[in-house]
């Protein structure tokens, strides 16, 4: 418990929801669930829902429910391979032209898969200087080792641990800090000053990419929030977590309910203050 002497302080970070957390509910869907449970904005994930690449659809969207894009992420997944063309680079140029339209400040990134020879040989150089031509941030997120059983494949080059090469700004995703089964309070702090943006989620270090709400599993979900009201974070903090398994609307609505809560507060740190 506080000490009456301590104050509250809460950091200038907003906590947005993730359009992927509702899958597979639409695009639109997020944005409604967003706005009624009162998320400071939403990031959207480009992939094959045709409204999650159409700027225009997304600009109405934002203004009909009143609730800001707050980070755009660029489509990297298998299976949007071929959305907004086959080229990542302009995949990235597209989604630093839809945040810097939309009003969104971060583009989440993913390093190269290994089969993508060049674009990995260049990607490093090519982040900074794509950075380096906006004001829009680049961050880009740690993923994992992909495992089948006792096998492990390095699907991701120049390595899935962004840590070990240099990039203006980072995002931290705990699942995948789960399925890599890292700790994700050192990566924190390598990540240091350059951490740009956080995806939320829980994990119990499956193979598989849980996603689950935060709180439910084995991750330091809650000591990583509170690290950053210490720290005084002014990024976004992003709710992304699988609710494919909700039976209906209404549990997936009371799973992002939860998670909204769970991230709220603890990101109100108790911070002592000296008496005068």
């Amino acid at each position: 418990m506080a000490n009456p002497r301590d104050v509250v302080r809460i950091p200038d970070a907003k906590v947005a929801l993730s359009t992927a957390s509702v899958y597979p509910e639409s695009t639109a869907t997020a944005f409604e669930i967003a706005a009624r449970l009162g998320y400071d904005g939403v990031e959207v994930m480009v992939w094959t829902d045709p409204v999650s690449q159409d700027i225009e659809a997304l600009r109405r969207l934002s203004e009909y429910h009143r609730i800001p894009i707050l980070a755009v992420h660029a489509p990297c997944l298998l299976i949007t391979q071929r959305v907004w063309s086959t080229d990542p680079w302009v995949k990235l140029r597209r989604a630093r032209s839809a945040a810097e339209k939309l009003g969104a400040s971060t583009v989440v990134v993913h390093p190269p898969f290994r089969w993508q020879r060049q674009y990995a040989r260049d990607f490093v150089e090519g982040i900074w200087r794509m950075a380096n031509e906006t004001d829009v941030r680049f961050a880009v997120e740690n993923m994992y080792p992909w495992r089948y059983r006792d096998r492990e494949m390095l699907a991701y080059a120049p390595d899935w641990d962004v840590t070990k090469d240099d990039y203006r700004h980072f995002t931290i995703d705990l699942s995948h800090a789960s399925t890599s089964r890292v700790d994700a309070l050192a990566m924190l702090d390598r990540m240091g000053g350059r951490l740009g943006h956080v995806h939320l989620a829980d994990g119990r270090g499956s193979a598989k990419d849980e996603h689950l709400v935060p709180g439910r599993g084995t991750q330091p979900c809650a000591e990583l929030l509170e690290r950053l009201a210490v720290t005084g974070f002014d990024g976004h903090v992003v709710i992304e977590v699988n609710t494919r398994r909700a039976m209906s609307g209404a549990e997936r609505e009371a799973d992002l309910a939860e998670a909204l809560a769970f991230t709220r507060l603890h990101l109100a740190s108790a911070v002592k203050v000296p008496r005068r």
